[in-house]
């Protein structure tokens, strides 16, 4: 009798860590998921604002090309002017893209990955 509620035991235990297990493997895929889709989520509304004000840069730039074209008599000047200040432009954001960059994508991500 002794070694039959034993074994009863045993396999007792052995259920429960199944389903411990169990339970635990369906939490980290629960997890994962919702980390990706996060993620996923931040890529995809980053994208659409990106490209919204692509346009907006790209009809501003067109725009102010055209009035500097027009108050110097010369399109393709205004044009060049533009585009000079777009080449300043980069050249400060080649500069500075490590403190920029990096500090916003770490902060970001760490906020989705390590906050529940």
């Amino acid at each position: 009798m002794p070694f039959e509620n034993l074994k009863e035991k045993a396999d007792d235990i052995q259920d429960h860590l199944k389903n411990a297990i169990d339970s635990t493997i369906a939490y980290y895929k629960l997890w994962l998921f919702k980390v990706i889709m996060k993620s996923t989520t931040m890529v995809v509304k980053v994208l659409l604002m990106s490209l919204l004000f692509l346009f907006f840069l790209l009809f501003t730039s067109v725009a102010l090309a055209l009035y500097l074209g027009q108050l110097t008599d010369n399109y393709v000047l205004g044009f060049l002017i533009v585009g000079g200040i777009y080449v300043v432009l980069l050249l400060i954001a080649y500069f500075i893209k490590d403190k920029i960059v990096e500090g916003n994508v770490l902060e970001k991500f760490s906020k989705v990955f390590f906050n529940e």
